[in-house]
């Protein structure tokens, strides 16, 4: 409880918490310390000098790295944008999965039958790596950007579903309620009474997902998944330093683009 302040007659002081209301936060923070601690030596923190010592490894490739080879622009500008395409049909693909799978996720519209299946499933697709998923699709298909596709879309699917069923959850009820009382079905409070709040907010986690899975994408191509990143892996290993600064140039411009055109629409809908 606040009590005055002497030094200003009639203004109430700042409230105090005591040790035990404090003791939560100081064991949390505590142990993300110890945590921290703990981990200093697993992650070879102790290497930090060496990015001074070695400084001269460094200024050497910054060199080559500051004269971008524009030569082969147009190859790179032409995988830029099949790496997008990749993004955007893997984004596509993963709305189509994660609507319905979103809605078996939320506890106020599935059953518990179904939600915790679900919800596991979707665990599953959240914790393997989209290089893991892209690894068994190049094996299974070959090399290629349809590898690429399925796994982001599998990934993302995964992602967008969690996100789905979390803005399904906190929706108002009254909207819901008001159809079910014209004698609706579930399925049709569904469509009028869910869809309607959540469709803008949905939008916005599938338009961020895209601009997410274009960096995703450019990642996949270094395991034969195509796009700009297998030109980035052969430039890499052939030591052409200039190539790699002028693909990332390409690659910073693209995904600026794709974030600033993600904000405007975002900023629409919302």
């Amino acid at each position: 409880m606040s009590r005055a302040d002497p030094a200003s007659p009639g203004i109430p002081a700042p409230p105090t918490r005591s040790l035990m209301q404090r003791a939560p936060d100081l064991l949390v923070w505590g142990g993300v310390v110890v945590l921290l601690l703990i981990s200093f030596g697993p992650v070879d923190m102790s290497h930090l000098p060496k990015l001074f010592t070695n400084s001269g490894n460094m200024r050497q490739f910054g060199k080559e790295f500051l004269h971008p080879d524009f030569s082969q622009v147009r190859l790179y500008i032409a995988q830029m944008w099949l790496t997008v395409q990749i993004a955007l049909w893997g984004t596509g693909l993963a709305v189509i999965l994660a609507v319905p799978f979103g809605l078996a996720c939320a506890r106020n519209v599935s059953p518990a039958w179904l939600q915790q299946p679900m919800r596991l499933l979707m665990n599953l697709l959240r914790s393997i790596p989209d290089l893991v998923i892209g690894t068994l699709f190049i094996v299974a298909v070959g090399l290629g950007p349809f590898a690429g596709v399925m796994a982001l879309a599998l990934n993302t699917g995964g992602v967008l579903a969690k996100l789905f069923s979390e803005a399904v959850e906190s929706i108002d009820k009254g909207p819901v309620e008001g159809v079910r009382a014209t004698g609706a079905n579930k399925l049709q409070e569904v469509v009028w009474g869910v869809i309607p709040q959540v469709a803008p907010l949905w939008t916005s986690y599938a338009l961020y997902r895209f601009e997410s899975n274009s960096r995703s994408a450019t990642v996949l191509g270094l395991i034969g998944a195509g796009g700009i990143g297998q030109v980035l892996f052969e430039s890499l290993n052939a030591f052409a330093y200039g190539q790699v600064a002028a693909i990332a140039i390409v690659i910073v411009v693209a995904v600026s683009l794709i974030d600033l055109l993600s904000q405007a629409m975002r900023s629409r809908l919302l």
